[in-house]
């Protein structure tokens, strides 16, 4: 009887350290999964592009909280210049300010220091779509109170400045306050991005900017 019991434990015990094993391993799994399942999103969106595109992972977080930015694992070696665009499968992100051989950072368009041009899908309405500070918001700039923009419009880049080639979604109208004291419409929009939770980023090269 104590023989068969002390087998017993060490049994048990050979279990746990396997199931154990096994848990982690799964862990692992579903972690390949979910990045699976981003990089084949991220491929879908490149091949809708028609720009040059470069896939690039996030290695570091911008912990001020006064800044929006992030660093990228891909650098001048890989081609990666200073303004350069950045999207996710979604949406565009922001573009690069700064760049190393092996690295780059991005600055966010949430960021307060970052502006975006912009014009409303529907029927090509122009802005500026300013940082906010809040990684979930925008403000479009210098429009009318009685500008032709309303709650659900899809902001998409517009293209002038040079800074983002035409026509790449970034945001979506959410809230508008048409206040007759003020001489300009406070407008608030929500990135299509998913700036705080993607891991791949797309790097673009656009074809008119390849010209000269």
């Amino acid at each position: 009887w104590v023989t068969t019991r002390s087998e017993l434990l060490q049994d048990n015990q050979q279990l746990q350290a396997s199931n154990l094993k096994l848990r982690a391993e799964l862990q692992k799994y579903q972690a390949l999964q979910a990045e699976n399942i981003r990089l084949r999103n991220l491929l879908d969106s490149s091949l809708k592009i028609n720009d040059r595109v470069l896939i690039a992972e996030l290695s570091a977080v911008d912990l001020n909280p006064y800044r929006q930015q992030v660093i990228i694992d891909k650098g001048t070696s890989s081609g990666v210049f200073k303004g350069q665009p950045v999207l996710d499968a979604d949406a565009v992100m922001g573009q690069v300010i700064r760049t190393t051989p092996f690295s780059s950072t991005v600055l966010l368009i949430t960021d307060a220091r970052h502006t975006t041009p912009v014009q409303v899908l529907r029927n090509g309405l122009r802005a500026l779509a300013e940082g906010s500070g809040r990684i979930n918001e925008l403000h479009l700039l210098y429009l009318p109170t009685n500008a032709d923009i309303k709650v659900g419009d899809l902001l998409v880049t517009s293209g002038l400045g040079g800074k983002f080639p035409p026509g790449y979604p970034v945001a979506t109208v959410t809230h508008i306050n048409r206040s007759s004291n003020n001489a300009f419409a406070k407008i608030s929009a929500q990135p299509a991005a998913h700036l705080d939770r993607s891991r791949e980023v797309l790097l673009v090269w656009s074809i008119e900017a390849e010209k000269p």
